[in-house]
């Protein structure tokens, strides 16, 4: 598929293309003319008629008529923002790409000496910005995964059990900006928690607590005295000359790892294992990630922008050859803006077991058991936050970074997708936790047993 895009031309100034960034094909110093201009609300104006011809010559003569064939055309001004594909753009997509091959082939049979380049090699650019654009990029970084206005609500949904109560149509789910009812500040109706006295709230927070600390992969401690043990420059150089297709094995082995632990932090929950299966796979399924993202907070320092990835701290260009760069910036974005709330390990603990519960996943078929379970961690959370005293604004801080979170689930799902259709043999090897909680085939392990 990369082969593919890359044989035709950038549909804004017909250089050789790099991938699909933010709805359409296009060479790099498109790509990243179009971000700048939308991360700086960049107020353009052209001295001629408003209609300079833009090709790979004189692209950078006229920045207003380059940012309007770039609108044109359709690039997204959200994509920047949230980097998000619809599934009618993506299937628009892979049709041209498809008819273009065709065509090309159609070409090589009918004169055997003509050859098209396979191989991928950074467009060369015609002006200064684009040349500092590219300085610091990897070659890797091919798909952008845009989200159109029309498309900003299409997420792909988990292909589950039929429940016994109506599943949302798998189409149209949560907005970015919407937040489940409950997750607000009037987040408890007061007659649920009538019944609940301090001795059942401290069993609540006693039990997640410990599931919590008897999960980690590292204690806090362990963490404060690996903090100042950074990658050196050989060895960042040495993960960003790794195969994309390495790269996105050795991450999914380390996420693998890491998905064990949330399997057990879960089962140890109270309530957690009362639930039928097919509602612990949903809920696991849906929140591992978010999970996960919250439990970085603890191996993120947020002093230097580094995160602990195969024993040392180091930061985000470690990974740039997964080709994943807005997925990246999210998740580093959500890393500082976490660490900054200084949330204790009993906090981090009730927040994870919080969102884990969530009432709201698709295909549930107990959604009120789930409900009170959620309310009960809830309530044990405000307790703990009182308990230090904090501003009551904290859990509405950490509550507003779910939007992000599930900015970055669904860009994950939608990378993870894309992966496997350029490389579907190394997809095929990615350990089995990994494939059973991220990719959509209908398979199910027994968390059970796992």
């Amino acid at each position: 598929m990369r082969a593919q895009i890359e044989v035709i031309p950038c549909k804004i100034c017909g250089d050789k293309s790099s991938g699909i960034h933010y709805g359409v094909i296009t060479c790099e110093g498109c790509k990243g003319f179009f971000r700048r201009s939308q991360q700086n609300n960049a107020n353009y104006s052209c001295s001629r008629q408003r209609n300079c011809l833009i090709d790979r010559t004189n692209r950078n003569r006229c920045q207003h008529c380059r940012l309007q064939k770039c609108l044109e055309l359709g690039m997204s001004r959200d994509a920047v923002k949230f980097g998000r594909m619809s599934k009618k753009q993506r299937d628009s997509l892979y049709a041209e790409v498809q008819k273009h091959q065709q065509n090309q082939d159609q070409i090589l049979t009918r004169d055997s000496k003509d050859t098209v380049s396979r191989s991928y090699s950074t467009s060369p650019s015609s002006g200064l910005s684009d040349l500092e654009e590219l300085s610091g990029l990897s070659d890797g970084l091919l798909f952008d995964f845009p989200l159109t206005p029309e498309g900003c609500s299409s997420y792909y949904s988990l292909e589950l059990p039929i429940s016994t109560e109506p599943s949302p149509d798998p189409t149209h789910g949560t907005t970015l900006e919407e937040l489940p009812v409950h997750y607000s500040l009037g987040l408890i109706e007061e007659q649920r928690l009538l019944d609940l006295n301090i001795t059942e709230i401290e069993h609540v927070t006693q039990n997640i607590i410990r599931s919590h600390l008897g999960t980690c992969q590292f204690t806090s401690e362990e963490l404060s005295n690996m903090i100042w043990n950074v990658h050196s420059q050989e060895e960042v150089c040495s993960l960003q000359s790794k195969p994309c297709e390495m790269m996105w094995q050795l991450c999914s082995i380390h996420i693998s790892n890491a998905i064990q632990y949330v399997v057990e932090f879960a089962k140890r929950l109270d309530g957690f294992m009362e639930l039928c299966q097919n509602d612990q796979i949903v809920l696991l399924k849906a929140g591992c990630l978010e999970v996960l993202l919250i439990r970085m907070t603890r191996a993120f320092n947020p002093s230097n922008n580094t995160v602990l990835f195969e024993g040392k701290f180091g930061g985000i260009q470690m990974f740039r050859s997964l080709g994943c760069d807005d997925l990246l910036y999210a998740i580093f974005d959500l890393g500082r803006t976490l660490c900054r709330l200084r949330l204790s390990d009993e906090e981090i603990a009730l927040f994870t077991a919080a969102v884990l519960m969530s009432p709201d996943r698709p295909w549930l078929t107990e959604s009120k058991k789930v409900q009170k379970l959620q309310d009960r961690i809830f309530l044990a959370l405000q307790k703990e936050i009182q308990k230090r005293h904090c501003s009551e604004d904290l859990l509405t801080k950490m509550i507003s970074k779910l939007p992000l979170m599930k900015t970055i689930c669904n860009l994950h799902a939608d990378k993870l997708e894309f992966f496997r259709l350029l490389h579907p043999d190394t997809a095929q090897i990615f350990p089995p936790l990994y494939k059973e909680v991220f990719c959509s085939d209908p398979q199910f392990t027994d968390f059970r047993e796992t």
